[in-house]
């Protein structure tokens, strides 16, 4: 039986969401605040197991806030689940090798079609299959990947009224992550043969 082709990929979201977890705690957090230990904390952003001793300082939510926080919510609008996914889309990108192996290429190529199935809003998912078949998804490289993405970012933002954003700038915009030992670069197996 062959290994499941979207393994690879939830395993590279989960160690981006673990850094931006990471990062998010250390961002947020401030002296004075409970410890991971306080009874009264709802959750953190990080597993117990991956904090120091010295993270006294890490930030927590308590049950007020949440509820506070929760009074105000309402569910997510299509403007903010298109910022959201371009986000993602372009710090993947980011994080994208300069020469991906064929599993990496294919496996891009997949997320993209399967945004163009699967998106919650239907409107943008019919959009965006229109704009794949116009702009074949380009994933040769780390410039070539960010390039089209910022294109097509562009041609939908072209749909909306909304100003163009200069490519040029992408990666100034969308950098790498900052992780530790490059723990979030894209992991693949490299293969010799027609990559």
């Amino acid at each position: 039986m062959s290994e499941n082709p979207f393994l690879g990929l939830f395993q590279n979201l989960e160690k981006i969401s673990n850094s931006i977890q990471t990062h998010l705690s250390t961002f947020i957090a401030r002296p004075g605040n409970p410890s991971q230990t306080d009874n009264n904390a709802l959750f953190s952003f990080s597993s117990p197991s991956k904090q120091s001793a010295s993270s006294a300082n890490f930030r927590t939510f308590r049950p007020e806030e949440v509820l506070k926080k929760a009074q105000g919510a309402a569910p997510v609008t299509k403007e903010e689940l298109g910022r959201a996914t371009w986000t993602f889309l372009h710090t993947l990108a980011a994080q994208y090798p300069d020469k991906p192996t064929r599993q990496q290429k294919k496996d891009v190529k997949e997320l993209m079609a399967i945004l163009s199935r699967m998106y919650p809003c239907q409107e943008c998912a019919d959009h965006f299959k229109e704009i794949l078949r116009a702009n074949p998804v380009q994933a040769g490289s780390h410039a070539e990947f960010s390039q089209w993405l910022c294109h097509v970012h562009n041609v939908v933002n072209r749909s909306l009224g909304k100003l163009a954003f200069p490519c040029e700038r992408v990666d100034a915009r969308w950098g790498k992550l900052e992780c530790e030992l490059r723990t979030c670069d894209l992991q693949g197996t490299l293969t010799k043969f027609g990559d």
